[in-house]
């Protein structure tokens, strides 16, 4: 039998007839196990002795998973994002609506304050306030148009045009009507720190 050593050159070297007895003789250094042993390896109970307490670890483990990934989705951890926000273009869209003010934003406080006004019996007040809302949400509206047209150009020259994602307008006018502080992903940026 010949043998080669690693890392040195393919030298073989020859066995001599007592080298190889006492290879057979050393053996594997342990017996064979019988099968009923490997079987008794491979047993486990299929429901716990402590039912409860296995319920009760199980519900704990899940727990930390969730709260795992609820903090990796809040800091932009890319494992922990949906398929929807992963990608450098996403990120970068992300960055550059969370940079900017946003009209957008202050739709929702809007909204509230018109719900507000309708309780109020002046019918003159209720029509103003439902105007300034429809007003304000072709004003979003707009600025969401802008954003996308600007995401998408910025995009194609920082990424290159064969880079073109789909649907990056949509996701940047989505995010632009968020309230800030209620964005997911978390704003990473700070407002006016466009990325590059």
């Amino acid at each position: 039998m010949t043998k080669h050593t690693p890392g040195s050159p393919a030298e073989p070297t020859i066995e001599t007839p007592e080298q190889t007895a006492e290879r057979i003789a050393a053996g594997k250094g342990r017996p064979t196990p019988t099968r009923k042993e490997r079987e008794a390896l491979n047993k486990r109970p299929l429901v716990p002795g402590d039912r409860k307490e296995a319920k009760q670890a199980a519900r704990a483990k899940l727990a930390e998973q969730r709260e795992k990934q609820r903090l990796g989705l809040a800091a932009g951890d890319e494992r922990y994002l949906p398929q929807k926000d992963r990608g450098p273009q996403k990120r970068w869209v992300r960055d550059y609506v969370d940079a900017r003010f946003s009209v957008g934003e202050f739709l929702i406080p809007v909204m509230f304050v018109v719900i507000i006004l309708t309780f109020i019996p002046s019918p003159e007040i209720q029509v103003y306030g439902m105007l300034a809302l429809w007003a304000f949400f072709i004003i979003a509206l707009a600025d969401c148009v802008f954003l996308g047209f600007t995401v998408r150009k910025k995009l194609r020259a920082k990424f290159g045009a064969d880079k073109d994602e789909r649907g990056v307008r949509w996701y940047a006018g989505m995010r632009a009507l968020q309230l800030r502080a209620l964005r997911l992903p978390k704003p990473q940026v700070k407002r006016g720190n466009y990325p590059a």
